[in-house]
């Protein structure tokens, strides 16, 4: 097992250095990347199932985890449609699940400084909620840009080959709450957000933008709540502001 692991950070290295450049030691968040990428593909390999088990070609989920490259906006948009639901209607409600990753791509904009709009335009399409988490927890320039490359690139690819092993084993796999796999990413992106959380200012904007997050998911359709999380760092902010 050992030597596995090891063949497998050296991999990573390897790829590492080719894609950014930069060779240092990101062992801890390498290992935490791969378990990641390998839950990601697990619960592609749901979707490419259950995509193809509603009677989509297998071609569609194929090339809309290429081109789209969103697991939620994905199941939602299958969802939609394996209800009956209109073709237009399914495409908003990915995109408005999506839109949270606009606010969330602002936060690791400085990855791309210096960076070709080649290169740019290659990492917004790698943006995701994993990606962001593991790049806002490194505090070097570099370290940041390293952890935002190799978890967005794992994360594709293993999410691409999940999806076609999927579509390709039909419904082997179709509950991921039954195998724990809908807990995985959460736990994960807690596990990441845990440390930012000992400055008191940021605890309490965590903590009024998840009360809001909750209450919202109540009444609104998902992907909103998340948006309206973000109202808890206005109050918070100015507080802070004021008790100056």
């Amino acid at each position: 097992m050992r030597s596995i692991w090891r063949t497998v950070r050296a991999s990573v290295t390897r790829a590492r250095t080719l894609v950014t450049g930069h060779d240092f030691p990101l062992t801890g968040t390498t290992r935490d990347i791969a378990l990641v990428c390998l839950a990601d593909g697990l619960v592609g390999a749901s979707f490419g199932a259950i995509a193809v088990g509603t009677g989509l070609p297998i071609w569609v989920p194929v090339a809309m985890s290429v081109l789209v490259f969103a697991g939620a906006a994905q199941f939602i948009l299958v969802g939609v449609l394996a209800a009956g639901g209109n073709p237009l209607a399914a495409v908003a409600s990915a995109l408005l699940v999506n839109a949270r990753l606009i606010p969330l791509g602002f936060s690791v904009s400085d990855t791309f400084d210096g960076s070709s709009r080649a290169r740019r335009l290659l990492g917004s399409h790698l943006i995701t909620d994993e990606v962001v988490a593991f790049t806002v927890t490194e505090k070097d320039p570099v370290r940041r840009r390293s952890s935002f490359w190799v978890c967005g690139i794992g994360l594709f690819v293993a999410w691409n080959i999940g999806v076609l092993g999927g579509t390709l084993a039909g419904g082997l796999i179709t509950d991921t709450a039954a195998l724990g796999l809908d807990a995985a990413f959460p736990a994960v992106l807690i596990a990441l957000v845990m440390p930012a959380l000992r400055d008191a200012v940021t605890r309490k904007a965590a903590v009024l933008g998840a009360t809001i997050a909750v209450a919202a998911s109540l009444v609104l359709p998902p992907g909103l709540p998340v948006l309206l999380a973000l109202l808890g760092v206005a109050p918070v902010w100015l507080a802070t502001k004021v008790n100056a």
